[in-house]
C-alpha cells in the first residue's frame, strides 16, 4: 500500500472505512512518539490503523488499537505492536479536541499514516458518527458515480 504522492511525503497506510463510518469536520497532523524498532516497522510499511481511535489521557492525545508490527531485526529491544502511542500537538490543539470530544460528542480517528521529510505524521479526524441510511445513501451515490463513469466511457 506504499504510495508516493509528493516529494518528502510518503503514505504508508490509509484508513479506507474512515470516511464510510464516519463525518469528518476536521483533520489534525499529528507526530507520534516511536521506539526506535517502531520507526523501523513503519519505513517498511507493516502499520494497520483501520481498528485505531485516540481519546484523551491526562491531558494528552492518545493513539489506542493502532498495530504497528514487530520489527524482525530488533532482538531484546522489540516493542508491543498495541502499545497505545502519544500524539504530538500543541495545547491549544489539544484543547480543542478535548472540548469537542467531551462536548459535542466526536471522536478522533486516524484517517492517514504517512511519512514527511523522514518522521512519522498521523492525520487525525474529528469525528461523527454515521447512521445506517446514512451509509446507504452515500453507498448509493459511489455506485451511481462508478454507473455514470461506465455511460459516458461507452458513448465516447
Amino acid at each position: 500500500m506504499k504510495q508516493k504522492t509528493s516529494p518528502g511525503l510518503k503514505i504508508i497506510s490509509l484508513n479506507r472505512k474512515a470516511s464510510f463510518n464516519f463525518f469528518f469536520e476536521n483533520v489534525y497532523e499529528a507526530g507520534l512518539v516511536l521506539k526506535g524498532s517502531e520507526i523501523k516497522s513503519i519505513r517498511s510499511g507493516k502499520v494497520n490503523i483501520s481498528d485505531a481511535y485516540a481519546i484523551e489521557r491526562d491531558g494528552e492525545i492518545i493513539l489506542i488499537n493502532a498495530h504497528i508490527s514487530s520489527y524482525k531485526q530488533a532482538s531484546y529491544s522489540d516493542h508491543n505492536p498495541m502499545d497505545d502511542r502519544k500524539l504530538l500537538l500543541n495545547k491549544r490543539e489539544i484543547n480543542k479536541l478535548i472540548g469537542k470530544v467531551n462536548r459535542e460528542g466526536f471522536t478522533l480517528i486516524p484517517t492517514k499514516l504517512y511519512l514527511k521529510k523522514g518522521k512519522a505524521k498521523i492525520e487525525i479526524a474529528v469525528a461523527k458518527g454515521k447512521k445506517q441510511y446514512d451509509k446507504r445513501q452515500s453507498k448509493k451515490t459511489r455506485d451511481w458515480n462508478r454507473d455514470r463513469a461506465r455511460y459516458v466511457r461507452k458513448t465516447s
